[in-house]
């Protein structure tokens, strides 16, 4: 067995001003995912991160709500941290940039960077806002970029271009606190130079980085490296500078190395040596970050840990931004997504599924595409993967006493082919080539539901003798699944916790794939997976829209007309109300028993000629033969071509009914992917009593 590596892994810290999004997700999402695989390996993988929780916004958001700061950031930790937790995001330890480890590591790399003649001195022009009163951070004032006269760009680099300069170059600046134009001062300013070090970070960078992230990097090296401003006047929430009064450390020096306080808080708390974790030439450390950050962190970062002796990180992992429906990402369209309003409308682990089948490793930019979403998961997770638990897991419980039994010469070898992708699919998380695993995943799934079908256990279990034969089927496919279930647990384990335990087995390791459960009993299936209806998005995305304030009359529209409006609505639902066509009689609940549900699968489906709503249904009933149904259902599917092969719920026993255009043989009340009408009869069955009727698979 190979040596277990010892691994500190972060994400970059979420600022405690804002609410986590969608876009921040893709960071976390991800680095959960590789970190989840280094722990099935056996490594000592150690996954920190913190809010970060200084600077200008903090003070003037807490001073709007009459808070304190640190009441404004204890909040915003509690609501950052539920949300990563409902998206199944597993921290080692989440902390805090405002903490006593924080502060003194700051005021430890500030001392050896000032003993090593790394600051110095500097009275520069800043701008200065007379309305607030005081003195503007780099991100609280917008302008005209000074290169290539791009508006609207931040005080620090343009994201057209991507140079980089003082606010006070900008052109046109505003305060983007009051809109306010800012006069500039003078005032004195430490700053941290990098120039000392423009070899070994020349050097260093395209080590620690991908090749398009340092090739961006290593233009700046065409001329001096600019020293790097490390100080912000009072008034501004965060560490003073020791030895300077009137000064704090601006919230990018203090930010990173709170990665190091969070993993020395961890540390603390598990009786650790945090030189082990981090000093220790053995130790790996990695950074994810996304792109609008590189600077900070593969200069300013290294630069600081090169000056005062500290391990540098390993490698740098950079990403894209996420794109929703191949724009960015819009509140008045409402792509623009929290993530409680997410995990209002939509389940977390469908949305960690579709970012894995997206995440390539690279920096290009990630598209949700919200139409692709609902297919992925539906068609994918729930239709192909989930649908073996389901089938499988389902038919064994009802059918064979919930009990697995062995493989035979075809069920090994499909198990054998399962087994055969684990070291490829591990090297795909390993260098973060997410969107590689589900498609490994889904051919393993297409070829063990391409068995299922062939074998038709649904068939051979109604044999006198098939009792074995279907076991054995079931076995293999219930076996294939828990791989599939262990490849997906870095992506989904939540979802890998319950298969665990259908299985009766303990929280699954990356080598367990590598073992057969075979003559076992299994658990009750519980579900998995459900699928996204259309309207759920539709729903969240309106939720997520920020209308825009109306203007002129109607902004100020008068209390009287909105109450003349609130009585008119009144009055139109109490209209509607007593419009309502009274109910029928009522039914006792033995006449509902009487109804026999059955799955059928659709032969072939036409429309019928001069009928603008009939659909003439050809069913496969199994055993029972072909029924003919027509069904009054063509609005909602105009091609009926597409619902040749898809399954139906319907009324086996309703008397058949001539019509005009034939004699109809059954009631059809649901058609959908194979899998999820079983999905619906299954949710009927278990609110029902155990006199109903058991659903029968053809």
């Amino acid at each position: 067995m190979s040596e277990k590596r010892r691994i500190v892994v972060t994400s970059a810290l979420p600022y405690a001003n804002g609410d986590i999004h969608l876009g921040h997700l893709v960071e976390y999402i991800q680095t959960d995912f590789w970190v989840r695989f280094q722990k099935m390996r056996g490594n000592d993988c150690v996954y920190v991160c913190a809010d970060d929780t200084h600077g200008t916004p903090i003070m003037i958001r807490a001073a709007k709500e009459g808070i304190t700061p640190e009441e404004l950031i204890a909040r915003s930790h509690a609501a950052h941290l539920k949300d990563f937790t409902d998206f199944e995001i597993a921290f080692d330890n989440y902390y805090s940039t405002n903490s006593p480890e924080n502060k003194a590591l700051s005021e430890q790399f500030f001392a050896a960077m000032e003993k090593s003649g790394g600051i110095t001195k500097r009275t520069t022009p800043q701008l200065y806002c007379e309305h607030c009163k005081m003195f503007l951070p780099d991100r609280f004032v917008k302008g005209t970029c000074p290169k290539c006269g791009a508006e609207g760009q931040y005080g620090d680099s343009c994201d057209k271009c991507g140079a980089t300069y003082a606010a006070e170059e900008l052109g046109h600046p505003v305060c983007t606190t009051c809109g306010a134009t800012p006069v500039v001062r003078d005032s004195e300013h430490l700053y941290f130079e990098l120039e000392p070090q423009h070899d070994y970070l020349r050097t260093w960078i395209p080590e620690h980085t991908t090749s398009d992230v340092s090739n961006k990097l290593l233009e700046w090296f065409n001329e001096p490296l600019r020293g790097w401003c490390i100080s912000r006047a009072a008034p501004y929430f965060g560490f003073q500078i020791p030895g300077y009064p009137d000064k704090y450390f601006y919230v990018w020096v203090d930010a990173p190395i709170g990665y190091l306080a969070s993993l020395q808080n961890w540390c603390a708390k598990n009786g650790k040596d945090f030189a082990d974790y981090w000093q220790d030439p053995r130790a790996e450390r990695y950074h994810f970050i996304g792109k609008d950050i590189i600077r900070f962190h593969c200069l300013f970062w290294p630069g600081m840990l090169h000056a005062v002796g500290f391990a540098q990180p390993n490698k740098i992992f950079v990403h894209g931004f996420l794109t929703v429906n191949g724009e960015k990402m819009s509140k008045s369209k409402g792509t623009f997504v929290n993530a409680r309003t997410y995990l209002d409308h939509l389940p977390a682990p469908a949305l960690r599924y579709y970012y894995a089948c997206k995440l390539g490793g690279t920096t290009d930019d990630m598209d949700l595409n919200l139409q692709d979403f609902v297919q992925r998961v539906n068609g994918d997770l729930v239709g192909k993967i989930t649908n073996l638990a389901s089938r499988g897991a389902q038919m064994l419980n009802k059918n064979l006493e919930g009990r697995l039994g062995a493989l035979d010469a075809e069920g090994a070898e499909l198990v054998a082919f399962a087994r055969s992708r684990a070291d490829a699919i591990a090297r795909h998380y390993e260098d973060r080539r997410f969107s590689q695993v589900p498609v490994e995943v889904t051919k393993i799934a297409d070829a063990a539901n391409e068995y299922f079908d062939r074998r038709e256990p649904w068939k051979t279990v109604k044999a006198p003798d098939g009792a074995e034969t279907t076991r054995t089927t079931l076995t293999t496919i219930l076996n294939v699944f828990r791989i599939l279930a262990i490849y997906l647990k870095p992506i989904l384990p939540v979802y890998a916790e319950k298969v665990a335990a259908l299985f009766g087995e303990a929280p699954y390791a990356w080598e367990d794939a590598a073992r057969t459960v075979e003559n076992a009993a299994i658990s009750k299936y519980e579900y998995l997976a459900t699928r996204i209806d259309a309207k759920q998005v539709e729903a969240m995305v309106e939720k997520a829209k920020v209308k825009p304030a109306d203007s002129g009359e109607v902004a100020h529209e008068s209390r009287a007309s909105k109450n003349k409006a609130a009585r008119a609505e009144q009055k139109a639902e109490a209209a509607s109300a007593s419009a309502a066509p009274a109910l029928k009689p009522e039914v006792a609940f033995a006449d509902f028993e009487k109804l026999d549900l059955r799955i059928g699968r659709v032969a072939a489906c036409e429309i019928v000629p001069k009928s603008a709503k009939l659909l003439k249904f050809d069913l496969d009933c199994g055993a029972f033969g072909h029924r003919t149904i027509f069904s009054g259902i063509r609005g909602a599917y105009p091609d009926p071509a597409a619902l040749v092969g898809k399954e139906v719920l319907f009324v086996a026993n309703l008397a058949p009914r001539k019509m005009s255009v034939g004699v109809s043989e059954g009631m059809i009340l649901f058609a959908g992917e194979p899998g999820v009408i079983q999905d619906i009869a299954t949710l009927i069955t278990s609110i029902l009593p155990p006199t109903w009727n058991d659903f029968y698979i053809f």
